[in-house]
Formats: C-alpha cells, sequence, structure tokens
C-alpha cells in the first residue's frame, strides 16, 4: 500500500509539473517516421452520447422527454465533443493512433422499456434510418469536420455498423416490412440456426440477411425522405449502385450500400462491425468488397488527403470469440472462419481472463498466435467495453496494471473510454449494462491528483506503443525472468522498430541485459522516465524512481 502511495505521489507531481510547462507527454522524433501498422493500433473506444458535450444546442430532439432509467437516457456527448478533444490533443498524449465509437445513424425516436428501465437510443444500436445522422449526434458537416482533424493528428476513425437488427418497435417508430425483418422466434444459441435466424430480444425485429428476395424501399423511408426533399437523390443513388454491383435489391444489400457510403463521403478507415455471430455468413465478405471499393474511391477523390497505402480494416464483434480459438468460431453445429469472411480483425473476449496471469504468459502466448495461426490479421483486446458486465477490474483498483498488460500486449489494444482515468464502473442505481456507461470524468481528470497520476501511466505507456508498433506486431522474446526483461523486434519492407522493456523492477537504481537487441555502446532511452544510458556489455543500468523501464534508441 505504501508503494502504491508513492506512485500515486510521483504521478502527480510529474502530472502537475508537465501541465504547467504545456508538454504533458512529449512525443519523440521517432514518431513522425513511424509506419502506421494496423496490428499494432491503440484504439479508442467511446459511446458518442458519454465522451463530451461539443454542442449544448442539439441535446434536444424528437420530443425524447420521457423519464428514463438512470443513465438510459441521452447526455450530450456528440460529435463536436469528440472533435473538440482532438483539437485539445487528449488522444495524441494518450498515443490513440484510431478512435472508434458507438454509431451516430439516425435512431428510433421514441424508446422501450427492456426490464432494465426506460431507454432511448442513446447507445446507437436502435437504428430508424441508416442514411442519416441522428441529431443528437451532430451532422454530417461535423463528421465531415471529425475525420479531417483526425486524420491531422495521423488519427484513424472506425464507425461501428448494425446489419443484424433495426431499432425497436415503439408507437413513434413502426416495424419495418415482413421481407425486411423478422420478430420472431428469439434466438436460443444452441445452432447456427438458432443463432442467426432470430431476434436477439423481444421487440428488436431482425433483418433477414440470409434472404435472397429483392425487396422495395419501406414505406415510411419513403414517405420519410419525401418530406426532407432528399427521396430523389437517395433513390438515384441506390439505382446507381445496384446497377454498379449487379446485387439484388435484398435487405442486407440495402444497408451495405448505406453504411459504405459514409465511407466514399468522408473517409472513414475502418468499421467494426457489431452482432456478427447473429448474421448470414455471407453479408460480411460482400460488406467487406464494398468497402474497399468505397474506400478507394474516396482516395481517388481526394489524393491530397490520403494518410497511407493502407488498407480498409474491419473488426468483428462475435461474441465470446477467443483467440485460442484461433481463425474459427464454434457454433456447435458448426464453426465459421470470419477473418476469411470479409474480416481483419476480431475482438478477443478471452483477453481479460488471460490477463489475470503473469506478464510472461500473456505476451508469450499472443505473440506466438499472432506470428502463427493468425499472421496477417489480428485481435482487438479489452478489459472493460460497454456491455461485458464482467470487467477485468470492475472496481478500478489495478489501474496500473491494467494499462501495462493491455498496452504492452500483441494484438490491438481497445482502451474503452475512461480507463485511463479509473472511470467509475460501479453506478449506483442503475440496472444491467447502464453502470459501464457513465459519462466521462473530465472533472476528476481536471482536478483529482489519483486520477492524473493514473492517466500520466496509461499516456506514457501510450506514447510508447503508439511509437513502436512492435509492441502491437513484433515478435517477443523474454530475455530474463528475473528481473522480468523482454524484447519486441518488428520489420515491414525497410522499416525495423526493436525495443527491450523491463517490468516490476526495483526502484532506485536497475540493471537490465538488452540481450543481442543493441549493441555495445548505443545509447538508449528509457520513454519512461526520461533517462538515458549506454549499453555495456549487453547492460545498462538506469536510475529512476519507477519499477518499469521502456528502452528505445
Amino acid at each position: 500500500m505504501k508503494k502504491q502511495n508513492t506512485y500515486v505521489l510521483l504521478f502527480a507531481l510529474a502530472f502537475l509539473a508537465s501541465c504547467s510547462s504545456s508538454k504533458m507527454v512529449s512525443t519523440t522524433n521517432k514518431e513522425t517516421k513511424t509506419p502506421f501498422v494496423w496490428e499494432a493500433a491503440s484504439v479508442y473506444f467511446l459511446m458518442t452520447d458519454r465522451f463530451n458535450n461539443g454542442d449544448k444546442a442539439n441535446d434536444q430532439n424528437y420530443n425524447r422527454t420521457k423519464t428514463s432509467g438512470k443513465l438510459r437516457g441521452f447526455q450530450g456527448g456528440d460529435i463536436k465533443g469528440i472533435s473538440q478533444k482532438i483539437d485539445e490533443g487528449y488522444f495524441d498524449k494518450l498515443g490513440i493512433n484510431a478512435i472508434w465509437f458507438t454509431p451516430i445513424v439516425e435512431q428510433i425516436h421514441d424508446g422501450v422499456d427492456e426490464g432494465t428501465g426506460y431507454s432511448y437510443g442513446f447507445h446507437g444500436y436502435w437504428t430508424r434510418d441508416w442514411t442519416a445522422l441522428d441529431p443528437n449526434f451532430g451532422t454530417k458537416d461535423d463528421l465531415a469536420a471529425l475525420v479531417e482533424k483526425a486524420h491531422a493528428h495521423g488519427i484513424r476513425i472506425i464507425l461501428d455498423g448494425v446489419i443484424n437488427h433495426t431499432g425497436p418497435v415503439t408507437p413513434e417508430d413502426s416495424v419495418w416490412p415482413e421481407d425486411w425483418v423478422r420478430t420472431d422466434p428469439e434466438c436460443d444459441y444452441k445452432t447456427f440456426e438458432t443463432t442467426t435466424a432470430c431476434t436477439l430480444v423481444k421487440n428488436l425485429p431482425d433483418i433477414k440477411t440470409e434472404s435472397d428476395q429483392e425487396v422495395a424501399l419501406p414505406p415510411f423511408l419513403i414517405e420519410k425522405w419525401k418530406a426532407e426533399g432528399r427521396y430523389e437523390k437517395e433513390v438515384a443513388s441506390l439505382d446507381a449502385f445496384f446497377e454498379r454491383t449487379a446485387y439484388p435489391r435484398t435487405p442486407k444489400n440495402y444497408i451495405i450500400k448505406w453504411l459504405t457510403d459514409y465511407i466514399a463521403d468522408y473517409g472513414i478507415d475502418g468499421y467494426r462491425a457489431d452482432t456478427v455471430k447473429h448474421t448470414n455468413v455471407s453479408v460480411w465478405s460482400d460488406f467487406k468488397t464494398q468497402c474497399e471499393f468505397a474506400f478507394a474511391t474516396w482516395k481517388k477523390n481526394n489524393p491530397s488527403k490520403v494518410l497511407d497505402n493502407n488498407p480498409f480494416y474491419t473488426i468483428a464483434e462475435v461474441y465470446n470469440y477467443n483467440i485460442s480459438a484461433g481463425k474459427y468460431f464454434d457454433f456447435g453445429d458448426k464453426k465459421v472462419n470470419y477473418y476469411d469472411n470479409g474480416f481483419n480483425n476480431m475482438i478477443n473476449f478471452e483477453f481479460k481472463s488471460d490477463a489475470l496471469k503473469d506478464y510472461e504468459f500473456i505476451f508469450s502466448k499472443y505473440a506466438t498466435i499472432l506470428n502463427g495461426e493468425l499472421k496477417g490479421s489480428s485481435v482487438l483486446n479489452y478489459l472493460s467495453s460497454h456491455d461485458d458486465g464482467s470487467p477485468f477490474d470492475a472496481a478500478r483498483t489495478k489501474n496500473k496494471e491494467t494499462a501495462t498488460k493491455l498496452l504492452l500486449s500483441p494484438g490491438l489494444a481497445q482502451v474503452f473510454y475512461g480507463d485511463e482515468s479509473a472511470r467509475s464502473l460501479v453506478v449506483e442505481g442503475t440496472e444491467g449494462d447502464a453502470t459501464l456507461r457513465s459519462f466521462m470524468n473530465w472533472e476528476d481528470i481536471k482536478s483529482n491528483p489519483a486520477t492524473q497520476a493514473t492517466l500520466l501511466h496509461w499516456q506514457k505507456l501510450g506514447q510508447f506503443r503508439k511509437n513502436h508498433p512492435s509492441i502491437g506486431a513484433g515478435v517477443h522474446q523474454q530475455i530474463s525472468a528475473q528481473p522480468y526483461v523482454f524484447s519486441r523486434t518488428f520489420t515491414k519492407g525497410e522499416y525495423g522498430d526493436q525495443v527491450v522493456v523491463g517490468l516490476d523492477l526495483s526502484i532506485g537504481k536497475k540493471e537490465l541485459s538488452v540481450g543481442a537487441i543493441f549493441d555495445n555502446g548505443t545509447t538508449l532511452r528509457d520513454a519512461y522516465s526520461g533517462k538515458t544510458a549506454i549499453v555495456t556489455n549487453g547492460t545498462v543500468t538506469i536510475d529512476s524512481p519507477f519499477d518499469i523501464v521502456l528502452l528505445e534508441k
């Protein structure tokens, strides 16, 4: 306990000092030379409505004034709020190079009670119109500005796409036609069929993604578009899409078209696909094809805005997929390889249990799989999320350990908003997943020394990870077990990256072996303390008040 208090004090002093000099965590020259590598990305996942309110004028729309359950109504977060934090450099200081936020398309106008209190679609997963943004989140001009700002900071934008279902039916929100959706039975998850051709919960109409039947536009959507003065434009765009692709006008293909328009129009860099295992498998290969076409179209139309040659990136949420399963997800009666069906990446639900083990177990396991069976693909690791009711550290008592294990592990790292600031995941009076979805604790970051200490640790590790693709995408090698020291190495074309990391070291002076990674006479910098040392007889000596050393050239 005494050691932990010492850390809080040291970090708080460092945080305050850095704030006063406006150099909270400076980036190294290496950052400008480091290529962006998706397999090593640090992804910040935020709930659009719960992150930052950048425009109070859009807080109330569609007469959404009914009293909701605690944390189950709109709270004001929006696209402008995200842009504001990009402008402030918040993500830069955290070492974030990709931002994923919850869906921003127009939600149902009313709300429902699913047994956890009256709820509105603040979370973005209850779509009413895929072609429009919900005014609570902002406008398409806001989205265009956000993407431009993010790209100027070297940050990629990942949208969250839902093809599986519409929003619930309410007195204000009619059900989609029968040839578009099914309203029963509910899924029992025992087979592939009873996981895909069913509704996730009662009153959540399921898109017939397996259907080959051509369908007409829903009457309510036609009426809506005409009232908004854009019916002819939308129909012409649909006609052009179906003529180009020769796809049948099935429900899934309409939605694929609508979602990929955001790529062609704004230069979105990736999609996280929601509830993937509940849809027909063929959806995602077609989705990826059209994502790539839309991305190429945007690049062709905006040559001066293209960041690099990275392809469009797709992440699958297949609930309960584990990295140990390799490329396949087992439904019991059928196994599906989603990597070969449209996805570069799968969200890894196993990481939070692996995080209970020691560093070497985690690092060697993940590096072996990612450089073996999953080479060329990756997983997205997380320790807390918006719908996982058993996070790694619900009480927020292991903030330092959480950051160290997540940010130094091979694979992509998902930083859930507030992980870095110990935002509370236990909120009294909430029901269900609402406890995970409180508003971002900006006031704590501003005034609480313990929160500032936590944030500074995440920033230091995040900057190191961002500057060194070897952390997320490299080859791992333990150098010594006691003290625990390891190396990571990564090569891509002519680019090479090598680092040596020591964890759980002694406070004060410490000697580390660098193995064969760095030659004698090489000057190394400890990115954690800022100290430098010269390699002598295969070792370096660092004198710092921390138990972590992050060695880089």
